[in-house]
């Protein structure tokens, strides 16, 4: 027990215990009781450092260390790592970059230096062709380069000799070719000129054609077969061609056109069976009637009829002379009219020929 309060004594540096050199004096009981009462107070007097980084030394895992000097070196680097200079702009107005267009190729390049003065050229020459008058770019009283093709034959029928070389200013050349023509007959050739010329229209062909043609006829308004009025009504137009009266209208007719006057009545030309009634498309309200005529196949068209003006349907079964419309205007027309169709087993005719021969 004395080793014991000795070397407690040494640790707390009581002044009794010698610090270097010599031996240690042993203390009394009394000395021994009052270092061992004193060493706890002086305990929890003396301050105790705090472990540096370096000291603590914890039994951890390999891999826990590696981290930690890992991390150690990265916040090394870190400290040790060159700061980013950042530079600062510089005094002055800034100038910003402009972005260029990509270059064009050569020939294009050349084209737009090269084309733009021929077309001005171009235009210059087309202005002073048109604008400047001929005499300003030769003599008007000068003498014709040529002869007319008349004049030459007079000048063979004279016996003239005709001569071609160089000019009598020019001296130094060789003697000038001679040409001797005899006078012929068949050398004066007629001369042809504008006024030989003329020009025809297609409109004015078909009126010299059609023009004078007459659509004279009468009528007793009775008979089997009959005109589609009781009175002889006036006739526009013929069968056949002509010059289209409106756009859409056709060039070559297939039928009459009666203009006796809008709302006239229109009679059946013979006793027959409606087989078409049809409001709409270019005839407009039109009716179609088949006869049998001589026995034959005839089919009678009555066009261009007042809107809802007949009465008829398809089956109905009619007599000649009865009502079949009212003269109009509806479809493709330019005025009041009757368009009459007469088709033979379903091939046009014409229709005037046709009535002069089998109405009564």
């Amino acid at each position: 027990m004395t080793d014991d309060l000795t070397r407690l004594s040494a640790s707390l540096g009581d002044p009794a215990t010698p610090s270097s050199g010599g031996s240690p004096q042993p203390l009394t009981r009394r000395q021994a009781r009052e270092a061992a009462a004193m060493a706890p107070r002086r305990e929890a007097t003396v301050p105790v450092a705090a472990p540096t980084r370096r000291e603590v030394s914890t039994p951890e895992a390999p891999s826990s260390r590696r981290a930690l000097r890992e991390a150690e070196a990265a916040r090394a680097a870190k400290r040790h790592a060159p700061r980013a200079v950042v530079p600062r702009p510089p005094a002055g107005p800034v100038a910003t970059p402009v972005a260029t267009a990509p270059k064009a190729p050569l020939r294009k390049r050349i084209a737009r230096k090269v084309f733009p003065p021929i077309v001005m050229a171009a235009a210059a020459a087309l202005i002073i062709g048109t604008s400047v008058p001929s005499s300003v770019l030769g003599d008007p009283n000068a003498p014709a380069a040529t002869a007319s093709l008349g004049e030459f034959a007079s000048a063979l029928d004279a016996g003239a000799v005709i001569e071609t070389g160089a000019s009598a200013a020019a001296t130094d050349a060789p003697e000038a070719q001679v040409l001797a023509a005899e006078a012929d007959d068949t050398s004066a050739l007629p001369v042809a000129s504008r006024d030989d010329w003329s020009v025809t229209s297609y409109a004015e062909m078909m009126r010299l054609r059609y023009g004078n043609r007459t659509f004279a006829y009468a009528t007793t308004g009775a008979g089997a077969v009959r005109w589609p009025f009781s009175f002889a009504a006036p006739i526009s137009s013929g069968f056949g061609s002509r010059a289209a009266p409106c756009w859409g209208c056709s060039s070559y007719h297939q039928g009459l056109d009666f203009v006796p006057g809008y709302g006239t009545p229109i009679q059946a030309i013979a006793g027959g069976t409606v087989t078409l009634a049809q409001q709409g498309g270019g005839f407009g309200n039109h009716v179609h009637i088949d006869h049998v005529i001589n026995g034959q196949r005839v089919t009678s068209v009555y066009a261009h009829m007042v809107w809802d003006s007949s009465p008829l349907s398809v089956g109905d079964t009619i007599e000649a002379g009865d009502f079949v419309g009212l003269v109009g205007s509806s479809g493709i027309s330019t005025a009041p009219h009757l368009h009459f169709e007469l088709h033979l087993d379903g091939v046009p005719v014409d229709p005037y020929a046709w009535l002069i021969t089998n109405a009564s």
